[in-house]
């Protein structure tokens, strides 16, 4: 892991497996984001670098995370804070990952 240029964090991004086949990437990506680290930095780092993952994880046009999909960091589901609020201080030192978890439903 290297560091990250001074004012941004590096951030462990853990994707879920049909995500990581699409951008061709294991469990785990790290990615420079420009402090302070939010989820929508977060994505917009993973997008830039994963374009083929544009509109897989929020939608194009609003930008709202997709229903199925969680993002989860230190045992907390943050998929219903707002996208700019700061992430937990482990995750955005790197100490702990921010998890992208497909959402699964049944009847």
């Amino acid at each position: 892991m290297t560091n990250a240029e001074p004012g941004a964090a590096l951030i462990r991004v853990v994707l879920p497996y049909h995500l990581r086949n699409l951008a061709g990437v294991g469990a785990e990506v790290s990615l420079e984001v420009a402090a302070p680290a939010t989820v929508r930095r977060v994505l917009d780092a993973l997008e830039a670098r994963y374009p083929m993952l544009r509109g897989t994880i929020r939608e194009y046009e609003t930008g709202q995370r997709r229903a199925f999909l969680r993002f989860f960091a230190c045992e907390e589901d943050l998929s219903h804070e707002p996208m700019d609020a700061e992430l937990p201080v482990a995750v955005a030192s790197g100490k702990e990952p921010l998890l992208i978890i497909g959402a699964i439903a049944g009847g």
